[in-house]
């Protein structure tokens, strides 16, 4: 593989999570134990590398303004709901073995064979994805990955922080996506085949980012009308919704519901994670 290339697609991925582990230590200074107020808001949050998770929301905000939104809303307003349909089908294809290896890392058999089958399924019948040929068969899909992986593990989550491009995530969950971009996403694989195609990865990662945009935009766009605070409800928004993804969807039991008048931390900090009855 070209080194160079290589190298800048590792930027694209990974960089601002590295930048974001480096100063660490630098952001995550608590407020004085003798303000108790201040220490509860602190914890609740989660959010201990807030400024610079501010400083990449605006960075990113800008950026999606002058070429994020406008490419999206070019591809929405050219491209026929049924073909984009097709694409983010033909997507969620590519990463079902991304989906697979998590869930045999979770010790989810039945959940690892569904995916196999629908994986191929799809893949044959479904003309390479574009038609969800499972999901009619009775195969319904889902999604795993290594950031969950690590909650069943017993990982928590860490600190909030919000990656450009890629959007909110966790300490947990941007090592986890390092893992599944470098080691169980298939175009990753292809790249190393000996005619250096590195152009498929680039490619890849555009239409994730304007697939995503455009299936997401009308949502994060009410959010956003509705908030105070856009970025403190974008990040209650993705932790609790990550949190639900753990529990593969699965409900709170009854001993972890929110107490909304006790003062001890966040109601909606994640629980330990427990997977849904299979």
């Amino acid at each position: 593989m070209d080194e160079t290339t290589s190298s800048g697609r590792k930027i694209v991925r990974g960089a601002f999570l590295a930048f974001g582990l480096v100063v660490l230590a630098g952001c995550a200074t608590p407020p004085p134990a003798s303000d108790p107020a201040a220490v509860a808001a602190f914890n609740e949050t989660n959010d201990r590398l807030e400024p610079l998770n501010r400083t990449m929301f605006k960075f990113d905000r800008g950026l999606d303004a002058v070429l994020i939104r406008p490419m999206t809303w070019t591809y929405v307003k050219i491209t026929p709901q049924f073909v984009r349909v097709r694409v983010t089908n033909v997507l969620n294809n590519v990463r079902s073995p991304i989906t697979f290896m998590n869930d045999l890392l979770q010790g989810e058999g039945r959940r690892a064979a569904e995916t196999f089958w629908r994986l191929v399924i799809n893949t044959t019948v479904g003309l390479g994805g574009m038609f969800d040929v499972a999901t009619k068969a009775g195969v319904p899909g889902h999604t795993e990955d290594f950031g969950q992986t690590l909650a069943i593990w017993g990982v928590a989550d860490g600190s909030y922080l919000y990656l450009p491009l890629l959007g909110p995530s966790s300490i947990r969950d941007g090592f986890g996506l390092g893992v599944d971009e470098f080691a169980f996403n298939p175009i990753t694989w292809y790249s190393y085949n000996p005619h250096n195609m590195q152009w498929v990865q680039w490619a890849d990662l555009g239409l994730e980012l304007i697939d995503a945009k455009a299936n997401n935009m009308k949502t994060l766009d009410e959010l956003k009308k509705s908030s105070i605070d856009y970025y403190a409800a974008l990040r209650s928004a993705y932790r609790q919704y990550r949190a639900k993804e753990v529990r593969n969807g699965a409900p709170l039991p009854p001993s972890a519901l929110p107490n909304l008048d006790s003062d001890q931390g966040d109601p909606f900090a994640e629980e330990p994670a427990t997977k849904s009855p299979k």
